[in-house]
């Protein structure tokens, strides 16, 4: 048979770029395929972060799918790129009007017509500029701040940040935002936050006594004082508290903190007026509203009242379904299971050992006092997270990983072995202990040695025969490969890998 060469010199590699997925996208979006036009926009946006025409589509998109914040960032970077563009000065107009953020949509507009005085959006940008006239209650966000679109939008992306876990960069921001406007009330108590899930308590209190010094009653300022005073259990609580009683908001958002702040703090009657006052007015409020409202009304002897709140918040967030307040004196889905127990939870977060500290914060994910945890920042306080903490926090919480990053892939293939284990089980109860405390111990040397973690049936049947093997229990290879689906060679293969990282386990 004739050998015949390749010739390689003739074979083109295919890179796509975001020109092709740009025009791809554009395909979609003929077809009004709005789902498979954002995956290719987003696409076209990471290989061309620079292009504002491929930017400015992506958040027109994003204005589509009703994913306005993520719009304005987006479009906010095409205008950073491209200041004079009137088509990205208009659809920033738009969606700040969507927002709800009407002078910086009206400035947008403005700017707009400067460039297309009879431009295609000519009519619709006046429309945003009349409706954003018709008042002038827009000129002020809830802590009194007039408003001014770059500091506005800074203040709202660091708010997302932090919302996110990035407190960090949130600080980092805040803190420019404040060194050129220190009257800023909103962003210095945002900091303020900051500083305190981070634990820098002291700091966080000293921003807002400063904020209250320079303006006397903020509200905000008192409420996150009295949150601090509550977590910490200080004395002072009480003192805030009676400044707070005496307070008689007017404006919808300050009866919202101010009751949102008594329920929080166990002050049920208090916090029951003020938000029963808003529901009363047709105050349509989020998930958080209705979760508070239902709390306040049954602590205060308002049992129907929080029935009907609590069905109005399942229909926002099913997910919530399970913690309403009458459950918190019934008993806890098997009882006898770890993740349920408080104490040994909190005990294990707070652990000296990291590998403990990972197996506690797996057990958050399954406990039902995961809402009150992640509540409290100081039961999840750490002075240098390690990066696989930050990843199993992230996990706990339900937070997207990237298959693409080696180190995301393998950390996802490890949490699969971990919830084979759990499944195994359908809980973590005292006999299974030394199983997870195990798996926890090999997941933190094999990270820190960049295993892959490949096969995670086999990763979890490995542990079980460790365990076993440990104990001379009576298990062999085969019943544990064919529980977990894989052969008796996979099993003693995967068995002598984690073995390695056994000699390196502290005792």
């Amino acid at each position: 048979m004739e050998n015949k060469k390749i010739n390689t010199k003739n074979v083109l590699s295919f890179i796509p770029t975001g020109e092709f997925y740009y025009r791809k996208a554009l395909k979609e979006l003929q077809r009004e395929n709005y789902s498979k036009a954002h995956k290719y926009l987003r696409r076209a946006s990471e290989l061309s972060p620079k292009d504002p025409l491929i930017l400015t589509q992506y958040g027109i998109v994003l204005m589509e799918i009703q994913e306005f914040e993520q719009a304005m960032d987006v479009l906010h970077t095409a205008h950073e790129l491209d200041s004079k563009e009137p088509d990205i000065l208009y659809f920033l107009a738009e969606v700040h009007a969507h927002m709800g953020l009407f002078w910086d949509a009206r400035k947008f507009a403005k700017k707009y017509l400067v460039y297309e005085t009879q431009g295609k959006y000519a009519s619709e940008a006046m429309g945003i500029i009349d409706f954003a006239e018709q008042e002038d209650w827009q000129n002020f966000d809830e802590d009194g701040d007039l408003q001014d679109s770059e500091h506005h939008y800074r203040q709202e992306k660091a708010r997302r940040m932090m919302e996110q876990g990035d407190f960090t960069g949130a600080i980092e921001l805040l803190e420019k935002l404040i060194e050129e406007k220190p009257d800023f009330w909103g962003a210095c108590n945002n900091l303020a936050l900051a500083y305190f899930y981070i634990g820098e308590a002291e700091m966080a209190k000293a921003l807002l006594y400063d904020v209250l010094r320079r303006n006397t009653g903020n509200l905000h300022a008192l409420c996150n004082l009295a949150v601090f005073h509550y977590y910490e259990k200080n004395a002072e609580l009480d003192d805030v508290l009676d400044l707070l009683k005496k307070i008689q908001p007017y404006v919808f958002e300050h009866r919202y903190k101010l009751g949102a702040t008594f329920a929080l703090v166990g002050k049920y009657k208090e916090a029951y007026r003020w938000l029963k006052s808003l529901h009363k007015k047709g105050f349509e409020g989020d998930a958080a509203f209705y979760f508070w409202l239902s709390h306040a009304a049954y602590h205060s002897g308002h049992e129907d009242a929080s029935r009907q709140a609590w069905d109005q918040l399942k229909k926002m967030d099913p997910d919530k379904d399970g913690y309403a307040p009458w459950n918190e004196h019934s008993e806890m889905p098997h009882v006898d299971a770890l993740e349920h127990d408080r104490d040994y939870l909190v005990g294990k977060l707070d652990h000296q050992k990291k590998s403990e500290r990972l197996f506690g914060l797996f057990l958050l994910s399954k406990s039902a006092h995961k809402q009150e945890i992640i509540s409290h920042p100081n039961w999840l306080a750490s002075d240098q997270p390690s990066v696989l903490e930050t990843f199993v926090l992230g996990y706990a919480l339900g937070h997207p990983f990237k298959e693409s990053v080696p180190a995301e892939k393998a950390f996802m293939r490890a949490m699969e072995a971990a919830e084979l284990l759990y499944g195994s089980y359908g809980m973590v109860k005292k006999q299974q202990e030394e199983l997870f405390q195990l798996w926890f111990l090999l997941l933190e040397k094999g990270f820190s040695g960049n295993y892959a973690f490949k096969n995670p049936a086999a990763l979890a049947a490995a542990a079980e025969y460790m365990i076993h093997s440990s104990k001379n229990e009576k298990t062999t290879k085969k019943e544990l490969a064919d529980q977990f689906g894989i052969s008796v060679a996979t099993l003693t293969k995967y068995s002598k890998e984690l073995t390695v990282f056994l000699p390196h386990i502290e005792s």
